[in-house]
């Protein structure tokens, strides 16, 4: 690996870095207040001119490894990027880098035809509208996508899909127009070929938006997760992506670059942390002394620079086998940073948080809602206990490979 970034990348890493200092981070109180302040699920006017500006920049899009659609990054140039807008929580969006729209966008380049992409990948595109994904189920464990029990039943020229998901992100934001849709459509096939993604538009009859679920008691309006009632919905058979029976192998090759995307973000969360925690423990004083100087802090600050480094260093080599030997050879070193990175993003909010004392907790700062979306990290895109396994298997089959 060369750790040196190229002429390119350095210069967009300034530009972003740049386009953050001056517009992101001023507009965080800004956001907060048109949120309080307005109809909570309706798009603020600072999004909209925060996108406008990124747009105009020509910093769009930077994910999309296709350049004629993106910035025609590999996921290890993209990494830098992703961390520098992870630092906030309004960092992705204004670039149109931000989840769900993301992998959804990389699903809609790798497997959808000619008008599907027409109909739904170019306005998601230009910004245009949002989008969800709509695959994690209330009545089963969804860490095992197999498991889904939401249907897609093909009647003629049509697909029947009836029933329920949760933790549909974004498809509370009245800018959200298609969701993926992953259903059981052929349960009398193999286990890994039942299940079919079809593009369901938000506005089919049959389609309810039961409720937002808050997360830790944030309802991340306007974006919201949704839990999604799907009661007879009928759309044409040709919504399927890339055919029957292959909703499984698009939900791999759709996590795989979803869950690097989460820890290059949670790296730049964690640099933001530790750097509000090094301010804090020097701005404040208590029994004569800095807190800097108190209480084993130093070792927290050391401990963190560490387990961030430590952490990037690991996405970037997930993200250089991705590059180059591709996402399957990548599985073990995906779902090592896939535990890693959120777990060492909460121990240095954690650390902040305890440094800030009482206001670390508030919403004057950022820290408890950064913990509160690394804790929910762990779930999303599969828990821990998943990826563990996963890197277990890893490297027991070097030893005796076990059995499919």
């Amino acid at each position: 690996m060369d750790f040196a970034y190229s002429p390119k990348v350095q210069a967009l890493r300034e530009r972003v870095t740049a386009f953050m200092d001056a517009y992101v981070y001023p507009a965080e109180a800004i956001f907060d207040q048109q949120v309080a302040e307005g109809d909570r699920w309706q798009p603020t006017a600072i999004m909209e001119t925060l996108k406008l500006k990124a747009k105009a920049e020509g910093l769009w899009n930077l994910f999309l490894p296709d350049s004629e659609q993106g910035a025609g990054l590999t996921n290890l140039e993209y990494a830098p990027l992703a961390e520098i807008m992870g630092r906030s929580m309004l960092g992705s969006e204004p670039f149109n880098c931000s989840a769900p729209d993301t992998g959804n966008m990389e699903v809609l380049v790798r497997y959808a035809n000619a008008q599907q992409k027409q109909q739904w990948l170019e306005p998601l595109l230009r910004g245009e509208i949002r989008s969800a994904f709509a695959m994690t189920e209330p009545e089963v464990a969804s860490s095992d996508a197999t498991n889904m029990q939401a249907s897609a039943v093909r009647e003629g020229d049509e697909w029947v899909i009836n029933g329920r998901k949760w933790w549909t992100s974004g498809v509370c934001d009245p800018r959200c127009k298609i969701m993926i849709f992953m259903g059981l459509s052929n349960p009398h096939n193999p286990r890994h070929q039942q299940h079919s993604m079809i593009l369901v538009p938000v506005d089919t009859p049959g389609v309810k938006i039961v409720r937002p679920l808050p997360v830790f008691g944030y309802d991340d309006a306007p974006h919201g997760h949704g839990e999604v009632l799907f009661d007879n919905v009928r759309v044409p058979y040709e919504n399927v992506l890339l055919g029957e029976g292959r909703g499984f192998e698009i939900a791999q090759g759709r996590l795989g670059p979803g869950r690097i995307h989460h820890c290059m973000r949670s790296i730049g969360m964690a640099e933001r942390a530790l750097e509000l925690m090094c301010q804090r423990s020097l701005a404040r004083s208590a029994f004569g002394k800095p807190l800097a100087r108190l209480g084993g802090n130093i070792d927290k600050i050391a401990n963190s620079r560490m387990e961030i480094d430590m952490a990037r260093l690991l996405t970037l080599k997930a993200a250089y086998m991705m590059d180059t030997v591709g996402n399957k050879v990548a599985k073990s070193e995906i779902a090592q940073i896939k535990v890693v990175a959120p777990n060492v993003a909460l121990k240095v909010i954690d650390r902040a948080i305890q440094l800030h004392g009482g206001a670390g907790v508030s919403a004057d700062f950022p820290l408890a809602y950064m913990y509160a979306m690394q804790r929910t990290l762990r779930l999303a895109d599969g828990p821990d206990e998943v990826h563990r396994a996963a890197v277990g298997k890893c490297e027991l089959d070097k030893y005796a490979p076990l059995s499919k």
